[in-house]
Formats: structure tokens, sequence, C-alpha cells
């Protein structure tokens, strides 16, 4: 008889590589979640047997485990009758560790790009002869326009890819035997109580790592630097933009081929390089692997032309610091296009506590629409002291635009299309604005 598992909320991300997982390993795999979505539909075609809403009746002696997401309330229905019922249950990142930690594991980590380096790292591996799972926050094409991907032709050495997020030091689960961090700035602020918080919950993490294994830093990141040989039984490998270290002796990377624009995504191919390198992987293939790396969903994500010969792009920045080297990477490049910038804040209290930060990074865009904030884990207090034109007047931007909605903003998307062409349109962070890419007309 298969075990089975019970997953609540399948249209976050991350849980979703988590029931694939399972359904590799012949697990029977139920779901319920809130919302459809296009990952729910794509889950449903791969044997996921899934409701919209929630039905504690389903819940029943037969399974074996409940895995959940931590934006799941204690009073979720779904959960209380598993209680109840004393059947195991795991959050994501319990679940997660559970699978990986017996495995020699990859922990990437970091505020910004550890997506992008979890991705570029896979392919790096997938190219190659060894046995190894990867999750990642993303889906890509290389893995069938999934977010896992698994091999497994024996028991020995096998590697395990995560990205790591560190929101409730939700990291401090998992045990690597190689731990990357992409980068250190202040994020998360309805948790995390000020910067030294912050950074302290990477230095525990640091601690994870299995004795006389692994930990590559970005050695130019200020923050990372504070994390500097506070251990002295692990191996440091130090990543610089033009060459890492490790045991005092420097390597230069070869000439590093990516499609992807921006020097912060030609570095994160730099440590991906660097994974590989240790993995002993030739260089042809690393190389060759990530030349071949192109957009993955919401990461720039090149969706597809209107029928106005406009590009439709999607990405998932949402801190300051990423919506400003997105944009500034994506106009560089496109020097001749006119672009319209659809942005969606994710949650009250990061907009309030970002606020600052907001103002000048959208410079590179040559038009913003602010349709609403999204809701999450807010507070009445935190949506009572911020609103969209308080984020709006606080941003510098000639051609800012608060509309209201989402149903008003696709009106706008749709006159912009209308009436330009070779332009292109943005949508970008939150849930809800991705979902207009289904709305919009396209010559496929």
């Amino acid at each position: 008889m298969k075990n089975k598992v019970y997953i609540i909320w399948i249209g976050w991300i991350g849980i979703s590589a988590i029931a694939r997982y399972y359904l590799a390993q012949s697990y029977a795999v139920y779901w319920s979640d809130l919302v459809w979505s296009e990952l729910i539909e794509n889950m449903k075609n791969e044997w996921i047997n899934i409701i919209l809403w929630e039905k504690a009746d389903r819940i029943d002696n037969s399974f074996d485990l409940v895995v959940y997401t931590e934006a799941v309330e204690k009073t979720q229905s779904e959960l209380q009758k598993a209680k109840q019922l004393w059947i195991k249950t795991l959050t994501y990142p319990e679940a997660l560790a559970n699978i990986a930690n017996p495995k020699k594991l990859i922990s990437i980590a970091g505020t910004h790009w550890k997506s992008t380096t979890t991705s570029l790292t896979s392919l790096v591996l997938k190219n190659s002869s060894i046995d190894f799972t990867s999750i990642v926050w993303t889906l890509l094409k290389e893995f069938d326009n999934k977010n896992f991907f698994y091999r497994r032709d024996s028991q020995e050495n096998e590697l395990f890819v995560i990205e790591a997020c560190e929101y409730k030091r939700s990291f401090l689960h998992y045990k690597p035997t190689v731990w990357v961090i992409t980068n250190i700035e202040l994020d998360h602020l309805d948790y995390y109580k000020n910067l030294e918080d912050y950074i302290n919950a990477f230095e525990e993490y640091l601690n994870n790592i299995i004795p006389w294994w692994f930990a590559i830093l970005n050695w130019e990141d200020k923050n990372c630097k504070k994390l500097i040989w506070l251990r002295n039984d692990i191996n440091y490998i130090e990543a610089y933009h033009d060459y890492f270290s490790y045991n005092e002796q420097d390597f230069t990377y070869p000439i590093i081929d990516i499609n992807i624009p921006g020097k912060h995504i030609l570095f994160d191919a730099k440590i991906s390089y660097i994974i590989g390198h240790m993995m002993w992987i030739n260089d042809n293939n690393i190389l060759e692997s990530l030349k071949d790396y192109s957009w993955v969903w919401r990461r720039m994500e090149l969706i597809w032309k209107t029928v106005h010969n406009n590009i439709l792009m999607s990405d998932y920045g949402h801190h300051p610091t990423e919506i400003c080297l997105t944009l500034d990477s994506i106009k560089n490049t496109n020097i001749d296009k006119k672009i319209l910038t659809i942005f969606q804040p994710h949650q009250y209290s990061r907009t309030i506590e970002l606020l600052k930060d907001f103002k000048n990074c959208f410079n590179s865009t040559d038009k913003l629409i602010i349709p609403n904030i999204y809701k999450s884990r807010d507070t009445e207090e935190d949506i009572k002291n911020m609103n969209t034109q308080k984020l709006v007047e606080s941003i510098n931007h000639s051609d800012i635009i608060n509309w209201e909605w989402l149903e008003n903003t696709l009106k706008l998307i749709k006159d912009f299309d209308k009436n330009n062409t070779n332009a292109i349109i943005i949508l970008m962070w939150a849930w809800d604005v991705d979902n207009l890419r289904y709305k919009i007309k396209t010559v496929l």
C-alpha cells in the first residue's frame, strides 16, 4: 500500500516541489489550496489529488504525514483535524530537512538571487553524470517547467540542492555540507527586529555546517564579511567578482558567457561555477550549462509578445535592491525600448519598513503603475498605517499612477499595448499581478 501525504496550500512555489519529491518516491499525494493558479493546474496533471479551499473531512487515519506552509494559520481545519488524529505534521522547512539532511546537502541562501544561483547550480549538475535532487523556488524549462529535478542511479554520494529561505529562521533546520550565501541585506522586518538580528540568523546557520565541509561566501558583501572565520573547523571559499580563493590560493574564473543581463546574474553564475569546480565537473560542461541558461519563471521571465509586438515580462523582484538591479539590467540591454512596470508591493508591513528605499529604485522604467498592496501576514495596524497612495507619493518618478486594483490596471496595460510597439511591459512581484499575464492577448 502506498504511503499517503496531505499537503496544505499547493500554490506556494516551495511546497509544490516537496509534493513532486513525494510523488517521485511513489507516495499518494493529496493537496488543498485557496485559489486556482496555473501551477495548481499543472500539479493536477501530474496525478496529484487537489481540491480548492479546505475540507477537514478529507483528513483521516490513512495519511502518514501532513505538510503545511508556515503561512497556514494554526486554526486551519485540515491542520487541526490532522493534529486531533495524531497524524505526523511538519512545516515545509521541517519536511525538507527530513528529506535533504541525510544527503550531501548544498544549501543556497541569501537575501537576493538565491533562486537564480540554485537554478544555475542545478543545471550544471544536471548536465553532468552526478546523482542529485534539486528543489528551487522557480520553474525551469530544463526541468520540464517544474521546480524539482530528481536523478538517482545509486544511493552513494547523492547530492541534494535546495534554496534555503531565512524567513523566521527556517533555514536553521538544514545541515549542509556546502553552504552558500549570495548576499545579506535586511529584509522580512515583520519578523526580524533589526539588521543585527538578521545577520545573527545567518551566523546561527553557519553553525549548522557539517564540520570540515564548506562555506562559500560573497567576500565583497559587507554583511557577509561579518561571518568570516567564525568557525575554524570548516573550509571557507572566498567568492569575489574577478576570482575566488581557497586555502590561500587564488583561482581565476574562465570567461563565462551567459544570456541574462546584469553583473549580479553573472556573479551568481560564478558561484555556480565554483560549486561545479568543487564537484570535479569538466570546465567545458560547466560553461556550456551556464551559457544555455535562459529565462525562468518570474526571474526576468520573457512570457511572450503581445498582438502589438510588445514584450511581456514577469519578475519576482520585491526588495528595492532587486527592483533597481533588475530594471537597470533590462533598460541597459533595451535602450531603445519604452518600459512600463506594474509593481504590486507584498505586505503592508514590508512596504512601511522599506518605504525610503523605494524612493529611487524605479528610475529605469518609463512608466510605473502601483495597483494595490498584497496583504499577507499583516496586522490591522499595518494596514491602517500604509496604503497605495502613500507609497506612490514617496516614489521619485515623473510618470507614476495609483490605479487601484487589478481590473483597472489591466485596462491601462491594454491601452499602453495598443498605443506602443516594440516596448516592454513588466509584471513585478506579488501573486495577483502575475495572473494578469493570462488576460493580455498574445501572438502565440
